[in-house]
Order: C-alpha cells, then structure tokens, then sequence
C-alpha cells in the first residue's frame, strides 16, 4: 500500500501539536495495515468510498483505492468544518 496526502490533509497535520501530530500519523501509517479498521465508517454520500476514523480530538477523512490510501481532510471531530472541505474536494 502507499500513502498520499491532500494539500490541505498536509497543512492540517503541520499545525498539530506534537503530541496530537503523534497520534494523527500513528493513525494513518496504521491504515496501511488495515484501510479499514473496525472502528471506521463509510460516510454518506461516498462517491469513493471515503471513509474516516476518530483520532483523539481530530477526525481524518479517507479514500482507499487498489494501492493507494488518500488522506483527504484533517480536521477537529466536534467540528462540521472536515465534512464542508471534503464536500468542497468531492
């Protein structure tokens, strides 16, 4: 499997603190193990099958393709921001 990230997934990442920036990361190399752990959804309305997971206080949105895992949006989990940004990527 390989990893890409979005501009913005990117972006997100850099202005986490070290210790959510740790745990973010952790997170998304383990998705090269398993694209889709038990504790993943599929959200509605998926064109790509984009899926996201819980990290602490962040949610990460993702795509997984034949190969490929796309970190698509990093954002905070009680924050409706992450859903209108993928909206906006779809």
């Amino acid at each position: 499997m390989n990893l890409a990230m979005t501009k913005q997934a990117l972006k997100a990442a850099k202005k986490l603190d070290a210790k959510q920036f740790r745990q973010v990361v952790t997170a998304v190399l383990n998705l090269l193990d398993d694209p889709e752990p038990h504790d993943s959804q599929l959200l509605k309305g998926a064109s790509r099958g984009e899926r996201r997971i819980d990290v602490g206080e962040y949610r990460v949105i993702y795509a997984v393709g034949d190969d490929l895992v796309e970190v698509l949006v990093i954002g905070q989990r009680n924050d409706d921001d992450v859903y209108k940004i993928w909206e906006r990527m779809k």
